[in-house]
């Protein structure tokens, strides 16, 4: 039941952010549109061509964000873990931006260059916590460490190349780290997509074990879950979606963080629950986020980046709040 109220959620706002924009539509000519029964070109083109892709975007991207996130949690066993919180961002983040820098001095200026240097960097940035976790042993506190000095690092590494990049260059860079569905298209959509629904059966099929992690370590291994196998696994997943979200809409945070922990206060525990919760709820969130964006200031589009953070930092201080009264 929980579910379905989700996605009755999600398909209003979805419906919401085709409706809303500089130019406001009326929400039955939107169905029109989508039904195929619109006569007026001109409201076809916004909706199919430029509100559409925003709006698929923002969903796919929030589902694989929500999906990120409660796996991170689960194998660290850290309620603030997520790809924003331990540099798996700041490392796609810094591969954007090199992109950028090189574009001005090689021909890597594609449409398709900033997107793969942010997908190729979170790879890296997840392999550098795994690899120093597997050299010590994948222990849940070692690996929150390695996360925090990862995150560190490419921060460092990405102010370095502010201070080093030409002034339209620099103007890129801080667009994109503020995160934006703009640049949205059905390919880019469907990109995401595609990893989402490779990467979630997987996970799905280990729900079990994820499950019996939260035992700890132990306990988990005494009931046949291979522990430093699983997190493994679960680190290439996380790449995978963290890379594939925040590749085309930028650094977006706290969507990983907050709704997890939403869904774990309607599902519980159980994983078979928690992960398909996690990410429709991710969905729902950064799609109301999206509509927030536009009519915050009418005529303008905020970067969703800034919504998001507006958003999480309230749940972020309650949830630190509420952890210290437990």
């Amino acid at each position: 039941m929980v579910s379905l109220a989700a996605l009755a959620g999600l398909a209003v706002s979805f419906a919401a952010d085709l409706a809303t924009g500089p130019a406001m539509l009326p929400l039955g000519a939107v169905l029109r549109v989508l039904a195929g029964q619109a006569d007026d070109p001109m409201l076809t083109a916004i909706v199919l061509h430029l509100r559409l892709p925003i709006g698929l975007m923002a969903a796919v991207v929030g589902a694989a964000l929500g999906v990120s996130g409660a796996v991170m949690q689960t194998i660290l066993a850290n309620p603030l873990a997520s790809s924003y919180t331990l540099g798996i961002s700041a490392g796609a983040g810094f591969g954007a931006a090199l992109m950028i820098v090189l574009g001005g001095m090689l021909p890597v200026a594609d449409m398709w260059a900033i997107p793969f240097g942010a997908f190729a960097f979170a790879g890296v940035a997840c392999a550098l916590v795994a690899g120093v976790g597997r050299l010590r042993g994948a222990t849940p506190e070692l690996l929150v460490l390695a996360g925090i000095a990862c995150l560190f690092l490419f921060q460092a590494l990405l102010s370095l190349l502010q201070f080093l990049a030409s002034p339209e260059a620099l103007q890129m860079i801080v667009f994109w780290l503020f995160g934006s569905l703009m640049r949205a298209s059905l390919a880019k959509a469907a990109v995401v997509a595609a990893v989402l629904a490779l990467v979630m059966p997987v996970l799905l099929r280990d729900a079990w074990q994820f499950t019996a992690l939260q035992l700890g370590d132990d306990r988990a291994r005494g009931l046949g879950v291979r522990v430093d196998a699983l997190r493994l696994r679960a680190f290439v997943a996380v790449s995978l979606l963290t890379g594939a979200a925040v590749a085309f809409v930028g650094t977006i945070g706290f969507v990983g963080l907050v709704a997890p922990h939403v869904a774990r206060m309607l599902v519980g525990e159980d994983q078979r629950h928690l992960l398909p919760a996690s990410a429709v709820l991710g969905a729902l969130l950064l799609s109301a986020a999206s509509v927030a964006s536009k009519l915050i200031l009418p005529g303008t589009v905020f970067p969703i980046g800034i919504v998001t953070a507006l958003i999480g930092v309230p749940f972020f201080a309650w949830l630190v709040l509420a952890a210290g009264r437990r």
